[in-house]
């Protein structure tokens, strides 16, 4: 083995192999979900609370009349549930809303609208203005893309006992078999909460409010300092702030809350690279305070993983760039220790994530086992796919502004939808696929067959985030107003 060889090899491992840590962490979290012992029992309730649903909308015209009806028609007392439209919009679903708001309110349902002619502070700063004149000692939120079950509030509300601050529901999927692209991100999300949110929360470990779908006590939303914008996920901002003042979460898988997955690769992106940049955004804010807070090193250990899982990505974009030229290194060397390193990563990789999708898979209780199961190369192609836009979310968080909350396109019922901005980084993605398939045919040419299967999986995936890119920045769709004309925060209410 020549030097050139044995330096891209110890390149490519370098790569490789903190992703095989974060691999074999996946199979820690499968671990902790089938050995943990931690429950929530749920106790009798004779006067029910107050409670306030928030309901964030910014340009929700296809969704937010879906989210009004299923939120009023909640089994809950009336004379217990009061709803807030926190309505930024700039476009008609102001308009939507408002008539919508006036026909509940006829029927006696005590829904108020909030509208802001700004958006100081995006979602962080509806919730906290909203806040300020909510009714209820709990608050739940729901995003546009959510349908709640009319049983939720009476589901959730029991397991509030003293100390508990917040309780999160599972996000299910309404159009979960609308496309391969919708597939992927309901087994993606599966993974998120069946697993990793049930093994954290039934070990004692810190888990977050997804932004949705989940009740808050106000006191421990205040005790934590009450919502703040410096980040663009609030919601995990939040949660941490809360959990450091000693409030405990409860998480409840059996509990579902229906939800619309994005139904573009546009629109996916977005909503992943908010996440992505928001996750980086609160390392910087909190991990010192974590790491110094008097809490057990499991605690700790689990909040790293957390709050950092996101720095996989670059990694990931590395390794596919080094893959075609590793597997060149490598090619007549099947005895060199360094190919025996790079097989032992790559499965602790490989099948530790695939332990922890399937799980989630047969776990979910969502069926089509079997079909699920066969699409999971496609998973981790998407997966692989998405690293450079990511990556591009992973800098901006660690090094740039806070940056503006760019909402996820809803469609509901519509034959079309807002439409996502389209970054330039879909060259990268589109290069990136054409080298990798340059690999692969130079692997299959020589001979090199055990190679093959990995750089496929590697060039669809490349392939399927890029063209699909390019095909809706060329598509049709309603491109919503950036900003909204200044003024005062709440201008206008109605009941």
């Amino acid at each position: 083995m020549t030097s050139l060889q044995t330096v891209i090899l110890v390149a490519y491992l370098c790569c490789l192999a903190p992703l095989a840590i974060w691999g074999l962490h996946r199979g820690y979290l499968v671990f902790g979900f089938a050995t943990g012992r931690a429950r929530s029992e749920p106790m009798d309730i004779a006067d029910w609370p107050m409670v306030t649903v928030q309901l964030p909308l910014f340009n929700e015209r296809y969704v937010a009349e879906r989210l009004l009806v299923a939120t009023a028609a909640l089994d809950y007392p009336r004379d217990r549930l009061h709803i807030q439209v926190l309505d930024d919009s700039t476009d008609d679903t102001t308009d939507i809303v408002r008539s919508e708001v006036e026909r509940l309110a006829a029927t006696g349902v005590d829904i108020v609208l909030l509208h802001r002619t700004d958006r100081t502070g995006f979602k962080a700063g509806a919730l906290e203005a909203g806040l300020e004149v909510a009714k209820g000692d709990f608050v739940a939120v729901f995003d546009a893309d959510f349908v709640p079950e009319t049983n939720y509030l009476k589901t959730m509300m029991p397991h509030f006992r003293d100390g508990v601050g917040m309780v999160q529901a599972r996000w299910g999927h309404l159009n979960a078999r609308e496309s391969w692209l919708t597939e992927c991100q309901a087994t993606l999300l599966d993974g998120h909460f069946v697993v990793e949110h049930s093994a954290r929360f039934r070990n004692g470990r810190w888990f977050n409010f997804n932004g949705t779908a989940g009740i808050w006590r106000t006191k421990a939303i205040m005790d934590a300092g009450g919502w703040q914008h410096d980040t663009l996920t609030e919601d995990m901002d939040l949660s941490y702030r809360s959990q450091l003042a000693g409030w405990r979460f409860i998480f409840l898988v059996d509990v579902v809350a229906p939800a619309e997955l994005p139904d573009t690769m546009a629109a996916f992106k977005t909503q992943q690279h908010r996440w992505a940049k928001g996750s980086l955004q609160v390392a910087k804010k909190l991990l010192m305070m974590l790491m110094r807070a008097d809490l057990p090193l499991g605690h700790k250990v689990e909040a790293l993983f957390h709050l950092l899982g996101n720095l996989a990505h670059p990694l990931v974009v590395g390794l596919s760039v080094m893959l075609p030229l590793a597997v060149w290194a490598r090619g007549t060397e099947v005895s060199s220790p360094l190919l025996v390193i790079d097989l032992v990563f790559f499965l602790a990789s490989i099948g530790s994530i695939s332990l922890f999708y399937g799980v989630s898979i047969v776990r979910s209780g969502s069926g089509h086992v079997g079909r699920r199961l066969l699409f999971l190369p496609i998973v981790f192609s998407l997966g692989l796919g998405i690293a450079l836009s990511q990556t591009r979310a992973v800098f901006s968080g660690l090094f740039g502004e806070v940056g503006v909350f760019v909402r996820t396109p809803k469609r509901g019922d519509a034959a079309t939808t807002y439409r996502s901005k389209v970054h330039w980084g879909v060259i990268g993605e589109l290069a990136i696929a054409a080298w990798l398939w340059v690999g692969l045919a130079g692997a299959a040419a020589a001979g090199w067959l055990a190679s093959i299967p990995f750089l496929a999986m590697f060039a669809t995936g490349w392939a399927l985030v890029g063209l699909h890119s390019l095909r809706d920045a060329l598509g049709k769709g309603v491109t919503p107003q950036a900003k909204a004309p200044a003024g005062d925060s709440v201008v206008s209410v109605a009941k």
